[in-house]
């Protein structure tokens, strides 16, 4: 849990929700704040499993989970290259064209080229090409606004991507060592306004209709693409895609944004609500998560 990433408090939360859980569920758990001293501390501890309770950069990327491999540690989620491969935007579209499923258009342009030109027509989404939690996200509206004067925390080369009006979905995949791997159901997020970091995260920030009432060509659409999704990346454990749908549009409208390889489990988390949904409380998914684990994932 922590952890050096942008996503380090998210982590933290998720993983002392997780170490209850667990405990809950009749395991014995040591919490670990990811450090520099990671390697040593696993190899004196020799765990039986590692729960992954990390978000973003070296814990969600395939860094994390090659160290675990070299010390063959079984460990939760996804592998090493899912893992890299869903962390990476751009990467991660390549897979869904290839899998042939809807993706919005984009670029990846250098940061100050971002900030001195349009670089696609607005509408558009600027956003890290490897960061999740909608961490530095922009949106330009219109020429009006001008090109986006992005921070310094932002990386180098950043994705921007056109926008897609309409609702925010989500879905959840989880693979049960008995069942294999299912899509749960779907969830509408609905705010006031753009679904950022505060509206994940903090309380009020934003409210989930699970399951989504929304029409069966959809609903039943974003259950098919998610669980491809997480077949085409070879995703583990459980991973959670994204999507927007323009309403106006009907099933044309509907676009895959991206896929969580390790989704939040803090108390306003979108995958624990969908697996109570399906009658699996909090200790048994997390149950479920740890004798999914393994090495070679």
């Amino acid at each position: 849990m922590g952890g050096p990433s942008a996503e380090r408090e998210v982590s933290l939360a998720t993983g002392r929700n997780c170490a209850e859980a667990l405990r809950v569920a009749g395991f014995n758990v040591v919490e670990i704040d990811a450090g520099s001293d990671l390697p040593e501390r696993l190899d004196s501890l020799k765990p039986d499993v590692c729960f992954n309770a990390l978000h973003g950069r070296w814990g969600e990327d395939g860094c994390v989970q090659g160290l675990l491999e070299w010390l063959r540690i079984p460990y939760t989620h996804s592998g090493v290259l899912a893992s890299a491969l869903a962390m990476d935007k751009e990467r991660t579209k390549d897979i869904y064209r290839a899998a042939g499923l809807p993706v919005l258009a984009s670029v990846l342009a250098a940061k100050d080229e971002v900030r001195a030109r349009h670089v696609i027509a607005p509408p558009y989404v600027v956003k890290p090409y490897n960061e999740g939690s909608s961490v530095g996200v922009w949106i330009v509206q219109s020429d009006n606004n001008g090109p986006p004067q992005l921070d310094d925390a932002m990386p180098d080369t950043v994705m921007v991507e056109a926008y897609a009006p309409g609702r925010e979905l989500t879905c959840s995949v989880l693979d049960d060592p008995k069942e294999g791997a299912r899509a749960l159901t779907v969830t509408d997020i609905v705010t006031e306004g753009w679904y950022d970091y505060d509206a994940k995260y903090k309380e009020g920030g934003s409210h989930h209709v699970v399951p989504a009432e929304i029409p069966a060509e959809i609903f039943d659409a974003c259950m098919a693409y998610s669980l491809r999704a997480h077949k085409a990346l070879g995703c583990r454990g459980l991973s959670r895609t994204d999507f927007r749908w323009d309403e106006s549009r009907g099933i044309d409208g509907l676009v895959l944004l991206e896929t969580n390889t390790q989704p939040g489990f803090t108390a306003t988390s979108l995958s624990p609500e969908q697996a109570a949904h399906c009658g699996i409380d909090f200790p048994e998914l997390c149950r479920l998560l740890v004798e999914d684990a393994s090495c070679q994932r």
